[in-house]
């Protein structure tokens, strides 16, 4: 298995700082052992021509019976075996050894009978040149990694900071900010050559610019569309309520009354579209908030039976202790009651919605808890889809087969972002799905006037 490795190691800063190490070092590396292969093979040359040139002299000085000269000797002690047994054999060589604590290049060649001419050259200056060379190498090599890894530090990290810009520009047009714009200024520059990264950033700006210029051109056509039906449709119901009774008359009424519904609902997505709802905000008892919500549900005919009144306290518990109250199919349960500031038309709205969904595409029995400053309605149907509870409700989606526009939950999301809560969306592991509402601790900041409003 591959070992788990840090976050930050998978930056690109990182990488790149990594590749440029490497890289340096392995030129260094390279670039030192040839300077130190060239150096080395010269000063050994050096000092071999000499060593050989003093032995070619001593040889004659020995032939001639003269003195053998300074360095030159026959059978030395210090000389290496290796040496000596190749001058016995009647040939030259030179090598590199000790002698009394110093380097010497020893030269050797055969004398009379089975002896050796041996001539030593002192190496010691040679090799503290060979040895000051490689430490020059070796810190020259450190202060060129330092310093390119600086300089590449940098250019990378303008590099890096560009492509971060650009990837939270990304998550914030995922978010639902369609005004957020890179505006890289080196892309914008005249004249200038656009590196990749600038084309990224560009491009980027454009699909959101399109994406935000058909959104806009959606939400016109889906709010003026609206708006030109509530007058037919009014005159339409009016005149629905004129036929005589009868099954034919109900249908009527009942389609005529499912399309104003829905026009209703598509201008208030229109609405929501635009961000600049205004809240009107005050304090409200939550529990009370949640039981009139789901007596309105069952005025609505959602839940079949008119709403029993009534408060008994849960499992035979105390009245701290939570309580719960029955109303039809919907079971009211207060497990801890709260006082909060929020826009009670907008967040009866929100649960309203969530109660119709629970009732059209869940199996009852559906609850409403209420536990402090969030609020759950449950129901124990099949759930639902994964496409929701991954990315949310989709305006004009169902699946299974179920009747509906898939605006319910949508409205709720919306309403929901207006009130600055939160609204998830899970399925119980035991069956059912769980609408999670989690209002804010303190209400949101009022949104901006319309330009033109009073």
């Amino acid at each position: 298995m591959r070992p788990a490795l840090p976050s930050w190691a998978g930056t690109l800063a990182v990488k790149a700082a990594v590749f440029i190490t490497v890289m340096c070092c392995a030129l260094a590396a390279l670039l030192g052992i040839l300077v130190h292969v060239s150096v080395t093979n010269q000063t050994v040359g050096q000092a071999r021509d000499l060593a050989l040139s003093r032995l070619k002299d001593a040889t004659a000085a020995f032939e001639a019976g003269d003195s053998l000269g300074r360095g030159a000797s026959l059978d030395p002690p210090e000389l290496p075996p290796s040496l000596r047994t190749l001058a016995v054999s009647g040939k030259r060589g030179t090598m590199v050894a000790d002698r009394r604590g110093r380097p010497t290049m020893w030269a050797a060649g055969p004398a009379d009978g089975e002896r050796a001419l041996a001539v030593a050259v002192d190496y010691s200056q040679s090799a503290h040149t060979i040895a000051a060379l490689d430490t020059a190498i070796l810190w020259s090599s450190a202060l060129a990694i330092g310093a390119t890894l600086l300089v590449g530090a940098v250019a990378v990290t303008r590099v890096t900071r560009r492509l971060h810009t650009t990837a939270q520009v990304a998550r914030r047009i995922t978010a639902g900010d369609l005004d957020a714009r890179v505006d890289d200024r080196r892309a914008k520059e005249p004249g200038r050559p656009q590196d990749e990264v600038g084309a990224v950033a560009v491009a980027l700006d454009s699909m959101a610019s399109s994406l935000q210029g058909k959104l806009l051109s959606e939400q016109r056509f889906t709010a003026d569309v609206a708006h030109e039906l509530r007058t037919p449709l009014t005159g339409l119901h009016a005149a629905a309520e004129l036929l005589p009774p009868g099954r034919p008359t109900e249908l009527v009424r009942d389609r005529v009354t499912a399309l104003r519904t829905l026009t209703e609902d598509l201008l208030e997505i229109s609405r929501l579209d635009t961000g600049r709802e205004r809240l009107e905000l005050d304090a409200e008892d939550l529990g009370a908030l949640a039981a009139r919500v789901v007596r309105a549900a069952q005025a609505s005919h959602f839940f079949g039976t008119p709403a029993t009144s009534g408060t008994t306290a849960a499992g035979g518990a105390s009245a701290t202790g939570g309580a719960s109250a029955t109303d039809g199919e919907v079971t009211v349960v207060i497990v801890r009651n709260a006082h909060v500031e929020t826009d009670r038309r907008r967040l009866e709205r929100v649960l309203g919605n969530l109660l119709a969904n629970a009732h059209r595409h869940g199996r009852p029995p559906v609850t409403l808890t209420v536990d402090g400053p969030v609020v759950t309605v449950r129901d124990h149907g099949d759930g639902y889809p994964e496409y929701l509870v991954t990315h949310g409700p989709q305006r004009f989606r169902t699946e299974g087969g179920t009747k509906g526009h898939g605006l319910g939950l949508t409205i709720a999301v919306g309403q929901a972002e207006v009130l600055g809560a939160r609204l998830a969306f899970a399925n119980a592991p035991d069956g059912g799905a769980v609408a999670t509402l989690t209002l804010p601790q303190s209400p949101p900041a009022p949104a901006p006037l319309p330009d033109g409003a009073a």
